[in-house]
C-alpha cells in the first residue's frame, strides 16, 4: 500500500505582498476572479485595483491584509476547483484567518472583514514610530529570553524556526535588545521594516477592539483542524476561537509548534499558497524531510501532479 496523503493548507503573514499577486489566477480561473469580486463587493476599497496597479497603500497594513487574504483565498478556490483540498489548515499571523476560512471557520466575507478591521486597529494601537520588530538570527529562544529579561518592553513576537526569531516591543529597546543579543552570539540582528510592534503586548488595545468584532461574528466549528499561533497546537471546536483571535494580535507566534502540531496529526504534504517562500523555507530547517511546496504563480500548478 502507498503512503496516505494527509495536505496542510499553508497561509503567510503581511510582508510577502507585492505589486501583482495572482493576477494571472484572476485572468485565468473562474473560481479566483469569484474571490476578487467578492471581496471588491465587501470592501471600502477595491482590491483589484490596489494590487494590478501598484498603489502604494498594498504596503499598509490597513490595505495588506486584506489584500493578502483576498489573493491566498483565490488561489485557495482554484485548487478546490481542481479536487484539491486540505485535511488541515495553518497561517502565520494574518495567515491564521486564510487557514480559518479553509476550515470553514468563517466564510470568505466575514474573514475579509475582519481582517480588515484587523489591520486598521493594529495600525492605530501603536503611533508610527514608536515601536519597531527585528529579527534574530543564530540564538534558540532560551537565550534570547534571558536577554530581555533585563529590558523593559521587548519581548519575542515570533518564533518561526530553528535559529530565527522575531523581537518586537519599543523601538529604543529593540534597538538596545540588538545590541546585547549580538553580544550574547546572535549570527545576526536585522531591523524589520513594519509599520509596528505586532505580537507584543503593544498591540494589547487591537485584541480589545477586535474582540468586539468577533463577539458579532459567527464562528463555526472547523471542518479540519486549524493550527492556532497562540497555543501552537490544533484546534477542532469553536468555542475558543474568539478568544484566540483577540489574543494573537499581542501574542507570540509559535511557528514551530504549529508545524509540530500539524506533522504529529498525520500531515505529510504541505501545500503554501500565496506569494513567496517564506514558510517553505521554515517548514525545510524545522524538519528537511517534510514534503512542501508552494503555489504562488499560475505556473506553480503544474507541480501539483508529480508533488501529490
Amino acid at each position: 500500500m502507498g503512503e496516505i496523503r494527509r495536505i496542510a493548507f499553508l497561509y503567510p503573514g503581511q510582508g510577502a505582498q507585492k505589486a501583482g499577486m495572482a493576477q494571472d489566477f484572476y485572468e485565468k480561473s473562474e473560481a479566483a476572479r469569484s474571490i476578487f469580486e467578492r471581496a471588491d463587493q465587501v470592501l471600502d476599497f477595491s482590491v483589484c485595483d490596489m494590487i494590478f496597479h501598484g498603489d502604494d497603500r498594498l504596503d499598509q497594513t490597513e490595505y495588506t491584509q486584506a489584500a493578502l487574504l483576498t489573493v491566498c483565498m483565490a488561489i485557495t478556490a482554484e485548487l478546490t476547483a481542481r479536487g484539491i483540498r486540505p485535511d488541515f489548515a495553518a497561517g502565520l499571523s494574518l495567515g491564521e484567518y486564510g487557514a480559518l476560512t479553509a476550515a470553514g471557520v468563517l466564510s470568505f466575507e466575514e474573514a475579509v472583514r475582519l481582517v480588515r478591521k484587523r489591520g486598521i486597529y493594529m495600525e492605530q494601537a501603536v503611533p508610527a514610530g514608536k515601536g519597531a520588530m527585528s529579527a534574530v538570527l543564530g540564538l534558540d529562544a532560551g537565550s534570547v529570553e534571558r536577554v530581555l529579561a533585563e529590558l523593559p518592553g521587548v519581548e519575542i513576537a515570533n518564533d518561526n524556526c530553528p535559529g530565527q526569531l522575531v523581537i518586537a516591543g519599543e523601538a529604543a529597546h529593540v534597538a538596545e535588545a540588538g545590541e546585547r543579543l549580538k553580544e550574547a552570539g546572535a549570527k545576526r540582528v536585522v531591523s524589520l521594516n513594519v509599520s509596528g510592534p505586532f505580537h507584543s503586548a503593544m498591540l494589547a488595545p487591537a485584541g480589545v477592539r477586535l474582540a468586539e468584532e468577533l463577539a458579532n461574528t459567527e464562528i463555526r466549528k472547523p471542518r479540519i483542524p486549524y493550527a492556532s499561533n497562540v497555543t501552537g497546537s490544533l484546534v477542532m471546536e469553536a468555542e475558543p476561537i474568539r478568544r484566540l483571535l483577540a489574543d494573537q494580535v499581542s501574542s507570540r507566534v509559535r511557528w514551530q509548534d504549529n508545524v509540530k502540531a500539524l506533522r504529529e496529526a498525520g500531515a505529510t504534504h504541505f501545500i503554501e499558497i500565496g506569494p513567496g517562500r517564506t514558510l517553505t523555507g521554515f517548514l525545510r530547517k524545522i524538519d528537511r524531510s517534510l514534503h512542501c511546496c508552494n503555489i504562488e504563480k499560475w505556473e506553480d500548478l503544474e507541480q501539483l501532479e508529480s508533488f501529490l
